[in-house]
């Protein structure tokens, strides 16, 4: 039997959660289980709906969907949030990144890419589009490193080198390429590489790159 996926929705718009909701009933294996106006009510229905992925919204009333998103990752055992907003270049979905959401799509994406979406972040996978990993990756390339992260001592050599290249924008076809490596070895470093950071995915594991200087050299 195919584990379902509970998904929250939160938008302060509701025709549109009322279409996000079609969306996701598509999918034999994504169920809504709640739904929220606001950062606040999002947070709430987090704690009381326990979905598995948030599809949050960022501006809004009461409470925006930034400080909803760091309120729900940092709870324990909490679902992934994937940002949904109109604006590629909005500065919010970046601070969102940077508050613990693990993925961003833009409401103009088609539905199937929601449903992927959906579905790629409850796996524990980031997911940026290709134009928003290298305006991110531009972004952090840009700022002063802090205090270097102690945990990169922990890491060997090839996960360090594994931890760069995902920083830099590859996926896991275009790393085994470049490090001579399979898939299956490829997944098995990006694991570890998480693990040892602490890291909730690939999106954080570049955020912790960049600020904990390791793409300084």
């Amino acid at each position: 039997m195919i584990p379902v996926i509970g998904v929250l929705l939160v938008d302060d718009d509701q025709l549109m959660r009322a279409g996000l909701r079609l969306i996701v009933q598509q999918a034999s294996d994504l169920t809504v289980v709640g739904e929220a106006a606001d950062g606040r009510e999002a947070v709430a229905a987090a704690r009381r709906d326990r979905p598995q992925v948030v599809v949050m919204d960022v501006r809004m009333p009461v409470m925006d969907g930034i400080e909803a998103t760091r309120q729900i990752t940092t709870a324990p055992d909490p679902p992934k949030v994937l940002i949904l907003t109109t604006f590629e270049l909005d500065e919010y979905v970046f601070s969102a990144l940077q508050a613990g959401a693990s993925g961003f799509l833009l409401k103009r994406s088609p539905p199937e890419q929601l449903i992927e979406g959906i579905r790629t972040v409850a796996a524990g996978d980031g997911l940026l589009s290709p134009s928003v990993t290298r305006r991110l990756i531009e972004r952090f390339s840009s700022w002063p490193a802090s205090t270097a992260n102690p945990r990169f001592a922990d890491m060997t050599d090839r996960e360090r080198e594994v931890l760069v290249a995902i920083a830099r924008g590859l996926s896991n076809e275009e790393l085994a390429e470049t490090l001579f490596i399979s898939e299956n070895t490829v997944k098995t470093h990006v694991k570890r590489v998480l693990t040892k950071l602490g890291a909730r995915d690939r999106v954080q594991a570049v955020v912790m790159a960049y600020e904990g200087g390791l793409m300084d050299r």
